[in-house]
């Protein structure tokens, strides 16, 4: 794997606001997506770390998902990385031998025989343009080990909404876009105009016709109306019937009830 620790991070600093618990649905549905990258020990795997990349102005974030992830994986190596050196040291006190916290960027700071099974980069690359996109893709790919995962999106301030992308790096090197996840609580309600608020950066400036993302949404918002009936039973069973109304127009949509009754739309995209 790529070495990169001790050179100047790549990237610009960015507001770093968090709050507590803002993530929680981001692991609770990598826990149910794929909780095996979580545990696997063969090869390289052993030793792989999961990134929080960008946790922000405090180690929250990196120590509530420590906190879920362990539950599957005790000992599971995690790395806080900020490229704000003042949010790093404020970390550094919450460290232990299989949690760190160190100065980074896109250029991540991997130590010799380290890799990386699972990177999660949420409220980062919303705040640069859209043509640092593929770069900072690029550069991530290089750490993750074939098989492993990145879920890389934007949510609202408290989390209860969220888009992300699922990318998966192939044995070529490359990530592969595996899926657009769309997640809620249904404490906002349910209308699908709040997702194109936190859409991620590839997607977010799209929504416009002749683009895929506009023809996904439009298409959800008739599925939505014309399963608006549903709604009599709950905001959940609307969901989940617009989800089965996207299936019937064409879209590979993830339709297990673990995933659609707990508010979370997969788009499968391979």
């Amino acid at each position: 794997m790529a070495k990169s620790i001790n050179k100047k991070p790549v990237g610009s600093i960015t507001r770093g606001k968090t709050a507590s618990n803002r993530l929680r649905r981001v692991d609770n549905f990598i826990l149910l997506y794929e909780p095996s990258l979580l545990t696997r020990t063969d090869g390289l795997f052993q030793r792989s770390l999961f990134v929080d990349l960008g946790y922000g102005f405090d180690a929250r974030t990196t120590l509530e998902s420590a906190e879920r992830f362990r539950v599957v994986n005790p000992n599971l190596p995690i790395l806080g990385v900020e490229i704000d050196k003042e949010r790093v040291e404020a970390a550094l006190p919450y460290a232990d031998g299989i949690t760190h916290f160190r100065l980074g960027g896109f250029n991540l700071p991997l130590q010799a025989g380290e890799s990386v099974r699972l990177i999660r980069a949420f409220n980062v690359l919303r705040q640069y343009e859209e043509k640092d996109f593929n770069p900072a893709y690029t550069r991530l790919a290089q750490y993750v080990l074939p098989g492993g995962i990145m879920i890389e999106g934007t949510s609202n301030p408290f989390g209860s909404v969220w888009v992300a992308n699922i990318a998966r790096k192939m044995e070529s090197g490359s990530w592969k876009m595996e899926a657009l996840i769309f997640s809620t609580n249904f404490r906002l309600g349910f209308d699908i105009t709040d997702f194109q608020a936190v859409l991620p950066k590839n997607y977010i400036h799209h929504v416009v016709q002749g683009e895929l993302i506009y023809d996904f949404i439009e298409a959800w918002k008739r599925s939505a109306a014309e399963t608006s009936p549903a709604r009599v039973f709950g905001l959940k069973q609307w969901f989940a019937a617009s989800a089965q109304g996207l299936a019937l127009k064409g879209y590979s949509i993830n339709l297990q009830k673990r995933f659609v009754n707990k508010g979370w739309l997969i788009w499968q995209l391979d």
